[in-house]
């Protein structure tokens, strides 16, 4: 049960703390906070954590390389895809404006902040995983 309930937990406080940064930094709207992107990633504290949880309760074993693993294609693609996606939607958005009035409503405005950087990747991950270390011995 440590496996499942720890990460979501940890996802959820860490999502917390990005809405918490958001609010200090007066950029808070609830389409970001519902959204992608932004510091701390809490995709990647989830992923850390389920793989931080796995390593605490089995050691080096099958389930823990699969969560890896996992972790890995989850914190690459925060980066990599969804760091396409956003270029691509600025792109679009650009070439939307620049058609005719009567033609630019018919399209929609597409998400351009969709990515995470690495160093919002990292810190999800570090924080997914010390937070899974305190969890699992309070638990």
């Amino acid at each position: 049960m440590k496996y499942f309930i720890i990460p979501l937990v940890v996802s959820l406080i860490v999502h917390l703390l990005k809405l918490a940064i958001d609010l200090f930094k007066k950029r808070f709207n609830w389409h970001r906070a519902l959204g992608y992107g932004g510091m701390p990633s809490s995709h990647s504290a989830l992923v850390s954590a389920l793989a931080a949880a796995v390593y605490l309760a089995e050691g080096l074993s099958v389930a823990f390389g699969i969560s890896v693993i996992l972790a890995v294609i989850v914190m690459r693609d925060t980066i990599g895809l969804r760091g396409y996606l956003s270029r691509h939607g600025k792109v679009l958005n650009k070439l939307i404006k620049d058609l005719p009035d009567e033609k630019e409503y018919q399209y929609p405005v597409l998400e351009e902040t969709i990515a995470h950087t690495w160093w919002q990747v990292a810190i999800g991950g570090l924080l997914g995983i010390i937070l899974t270390i305190i969890a699992f011995y309070i638990i």
